[in-house]
């Protein structure tokens, strides 16, 4: 068995009254936040750094306090199981126009019951409401 770390961000940005969240649009056709695998001698908070960076171009990020969002799923690779934990950080942003990289088909900047609605799994629907119910008492 393969086990790997990945870190990501719930990515948001204000327009007007609004909080609008990054998704992903992966070539497996599921919808979902940035995130990526852990490199050597990396933090998990350098690794969603890095990985907003390659795979939106975004780098004007401030993390918010008290949001650090763990999920644990299994999966299939090269006919090997791969144990997964992914850890997940929310940050705002200004940037609105994102530069997607390879690994995605597109990008859109939703609200809360959109990103409900497009988020493809469950357990990415929950870190979704964790974050919304922070922001809520936050901002």
């Amino acid at each position: 068995m393969i086990r790997e770390t990945s870190a990501g961000i719930v990515l948001f940005r204000k327009e007007n009254l609004e909080k609008l969240f990054l998704l992903l649009h992966y070539p497996s056709g599921h919808w979902d936040f940035v995130k990526g695998k852990m490199e050597k001698g990396e933090s998990t908070h350098e690794t969603a750094i890095r990985e907003t960076k390659e795979e939106t171009g975004i780098t004007d990020i401030t993390f918010l306090e008290n949001f650090e969002e763990w999920i644990e799923y299994d999966f299939q690779w090269k006919r090997e199981l791969v144990q997964k934990k992914v850890v997940f950080f929310l940050a705002e942003t200004k940037t609105k126009e994102a530069k997607i990289s390879h690994e995605h088909l597109n990008y859109t900047w939703v609200n809360y019951n959109e990103a409900m609605e497009k988020t493809t799994f469950d357990n990415a629907k929950t870190v979704l409401t964790k974050a919304q119910m922070l922001l809520t008492k936050t901002l």
